[in-house]
């Protein structure tokens, strides 16, 4: 009886000997294919880095550059995206003061005054900016209007400020 017992289970460890290195073959086997063609994607945008690069990544999806309609907008106005997008900018920093809150903020800075650090427009309408006082910071969502002159009218439409922990 003990004969018999070691010889199944020697039969039984050998078959699982041999299932599992049919296995691990057929993960090895699986993982150089995925190796390959991941060799082959990163050869194909080395040689041509504009393939991968004139994709919008999830981060410029919400942007003035990549927005056509927006830019199509602009240019049937006559201006140039790239000027409306400095003066934009500019008209929204230029606002910070170095004596007090920018005017668009509706806060009052707590351990300094608040200024506009960071601008990203959206589209030809609206526009975000980040803002802090150093200690504090948050967000504001902006609107803006260029009249025919190039004049630039903004108004804050929504700002939140995050705790400080």
């Amino acid at each position: 009886m003990r004969k018999s017992f070691l010889m199944y289970l020697f039969v039984f460890t050998a078959l699982l000997a041999i299932f599992f290195y049919v296995n691990g073959n057929k993960i090895v086997d699986s993982k150089e294919q995925e190796i390959a063609l991941l060799k082959s994607q990163l050869e194909e945008t080395e040689y041509n880095p504009e393939a991968s690069s004139s994709k919008p990544t999830g981060n410029d999806s919400f942007s003035l550059v990549n927005n056509e309609e927006a830019l199509t907008y602009l240019e049937n106005r006559g201006f140039d995206p790239s000027e409306i997008i400095a003066k934009v900018e500019e008209e929204l920093i230029s606002r910070n003061a170095a004596d007090a809150d920018n005017e668009l903020i509706p806060y009052e800075g707590m351990a300094g005054h608040f200024r506009i650090n960071k601008v990203k427009l959206l589209n030809h309408k609206w526009a975000i900016a980040s803002f802090t006082d150093g200690s504090y910071w948050g967000d504001l969502f902006i609107t803006y209007e260029i009249d025919d002159d190039a004049n630039i009218d903004v108004a804050t439409e929504k700002a939140v400020l995050y705790p400080n922990n």
